[in-house]
This record gives C-alpha cells, structure tokens and sequence, in this order.
C-alpha cells in the first residue's frame, strides 16, 4: 500500500477548511432567509433563474446570497486558519505564501 505524500497537517487542515465553510455558508444562508423575511415580508426566492421570479428580486437575492456566503467562509475559514496556527505553530501548506 502507497503512503500519500501529503503531510497529516495538510489533510487535517483540509476537513477544517471544509467543515468551516460549509458551516459558514449554511448559518449565512439561514441568517439571509431570516433578514430576507424581515425586510420584504415574504420568503425568498426559492429558484431566482425561476421566470415568476421577478428580476428585482432575483437580481438583489442573487447578490445578496453570493456576497454574504463568500464574506461567511472567508471569514470561518481565516478563523479555521488562525486555530490551526495557534494548535500547530505555522500556516497550513496551502495557506503559505509564496516563496516564504
């Protein structure tokens, strides 16, 4: 059996980035259907490619979704980075920077 040559630290970083953005993009996702509500009084559009769906409405919840799951991630995900340091004592390999 081939022994991977990726390093423990890199596969653990891995499941941390991912359990970290996912669970990122589903609180944002949930905290958006909840503001959505609020503001508007309905729910959000389930499917905004949906031509029911006006384009106001699927243009501003499109952009909404995308910007605030990305900002959710990027944020656990540094917050994931920072655990990681403090546990291990230097950045993930895929968070070195270059040439450093």
């Amino acid at each position: 059996m081939a022994k991977s040559k990726a390093p423990k630290g890199s596969k653990v970083w891995a499941v941390m980035s991912l359990v970290s953005a996912v669970g990122a993009a589903r609180l944002s996702k949930t905290v958006l259907d909840k503001g959505w509500q609020a503001a508007t009084g309905r729910k959000p559009p389930a499917n905004p490619a949906d031509p029911d769906v006006a384009m106001w409405e699927a243009v501003t919840w499109a952009a909404a979704t995308g910007a605030a799951v990305a900002l959710a991630r990027m944020l656990a995900q540094r917050r994931a980075a920072n655990y990681y340091v403090r546990s291990v004592g230097q950045l993930p390999p895929q968070l070195a920077k270059d040439g450093k």
